[in-house]
């Protein structure tokens, strides 16, 4: 049997690696399933932060009420950890922007600009960037930065990443990639969304 070298990673340095995540694909549950994850480590104490590049803020969904609601618990009890909520989306592309609200490129770069600083803060232990694949698909954040700034984030950061069309160094350089694929969808045979399912 060959010993391990002094190189080789024990399990525990594994297992504290901070890892990038990657939901993408066709189907509907990328950012259900990112936040189930977030979910996982604001019980395990890690400060959670969602920040929502695509989502306008006027559309509530249950998770934001959720994810608000466990933020107020670990303000009143301490079990936990904080959550931020942040939407600083317009809503989706195909959805008309109100007159005289920001455009939407600027927002998106202001908010890839406001995650870095937290980085390299380390103000938190979980970032979801709901819908981030988006502003690198449209040319609005510059891939390579996003993820240079990634890979060399310091200290222990989990960052997972929500949306279509992940670009493929994106891909290249996350742990994990999940890729959502369509078998059926009620919405195929003309069923509306439903609440409490989709919002």
């Amino acid at each position: 049997m060959t010993e391990p070298s002094a190189d080789t990673p024990t399990t525990r340095e594994l297992r504290n690696r901070p890892l990038l995540a990657v939901h993408t694909g066709e189907m509907k549950g990328k950012t259900t399933a990112a936040l189930g994850t977030a979910l996982r480590a604001w019980a395990a104490g890690l400060s959670v932060v969602v920040v929502q590049f695509v989502k306008s803020g006027r559309w509530r969904v249950g998770e934001e009420t959720a994810f608000r609601a466990l933020g107020r618990l670990h303000e009143e009890t301490g079990q936990g950890a904080p959550v931020e909520w942040h939407a600083y989306g317009q809503g989706f592309t195909w959805t008309r922007t109100p007159a005289g609200a920001p455009d939407p490129r600027t927002t998106a770069v202001q908010a890839w600009g406001e995650v870095r600083r937290r980085l390299a803060e380390e103000r938190h232990g979980f970032y979801l960037l709901d819908e981030f694949t988006y502003p690198m698909t449209w040319g609005w954040v510059d891939v390579d930065e996003v993820v240079e700034t990634l890979r060399s984030r310091p200290g222990f950061q989990h960052v997972v990443i929500t949306g279509r069309d992940a670009d493929p160094r994106l891909v290249a350089a996350a742990d994990l990639v999940a890729e959502s694929v369509k078998v059926k969808h009620p919405m195929d045979d003309g069923r509306p969304g439903q609440k409490g399912i989709e919002w």
